[in-house]
């Protein structure tokens, strides 16, 4: 069995589908900031932009699918949000990308930012895109999810990483996306057991793999079950 999927190829807290012509991301936060103690040293928008900006270069999609929370708005929009929004929104229209958006558990202000969002998304490929706040809309081959910001500690540093889960859905293959915001600290693996996690596609997280990405390399970690024996 690969430590990676054949079908998906892992980016900067993003994934690229090339069946499908896809780039998905998730958790974007975007107003998270002003909630936030943490700065950014280029400011939210920017941060958010030039990395959005540097995965359109490498992958070249015809889609850009946001897997859910785009916003991290409650009440009212921010100022700024609606800005910010837009030049994602610019950087996907300006690579020639269609901009899809999956609904998450903070976006309850989409249609104050002009942002028509599905449910879910099944791409060319067969792949179904949900947030993965709750059970899954579609019966499909695979997965690709967010919601729980996955975060691996090795050697006292945190990183964020994305999971990988071979048939760990009736028999469908699942990968979990890291948080595109580095505005959230994610929640770390590394001890995840049975029922311990916010998403309802980790109820049993021990058959799913650690994926990290740094500095351009993809390093595969065992399976947690295992993983965790290792530390």
């Amino acid at each position: 069995m690969s430590d990676t999927p054949s079908w998906l190829a892992f980016g900067e807290r993003a994934a690229y589908l090339p069946e499908a012509d896809a780039l998905v991301l998730a958790d974007v936060h975007v107003g998270r900031d002003a909630a936030s103690d943490v700065a950014l040293p280029l400011g939210e928008r920017a941060d958010l932009v030039e990395r959005l900006d540097a995965l359109l270069a490498e992958f070249e999609p015809a889609t850009v699918v946001v897997a859910g929370d785009l916003l991290h708005v409650h009440g009212s929009v921010p100022e700024g949000v609606r800005e910010t929004v837009g030049a994602i929104e610019a950087a996907v229209r300006e690579a020639d990308a269609t901009f899809r958006v999956v609904r998450g558990n903070h976006d309850a202000m989409l249609d104050a930012v002009g942002i028509d969002a599905e449910e879910s998304v099944v791409l060319a490929d067969g792949t179904a895109i949900w947030h993965g706040h709750d059970d899954p809309p579609v019966d499909a081959e695979r997965y690709v999810v967010g919601h729980e910001h996955p975060a691996v500690e090795i050697e006292g540093a945190r990183h964020p990483c994305f999971l990988y889960g071979p048939r760990q859905h009736d028999g469908s293959d699942v990968v979990v996306l890291p948080a595109f915001t580095r505005l959230a600290p994610g929640t770390l693996v590394n001890g995840l057991r049975r029922d311990d996690s916010l998403s309802s596609m980790l109820s049993d997280p021990s058959g799913f793999r650690p994926v990290v990405v740094s500095d351009g390399e993809t390093l595969a970690f065992p399976a947690l079950g295992e993983f965790r024996g290792l530390l």
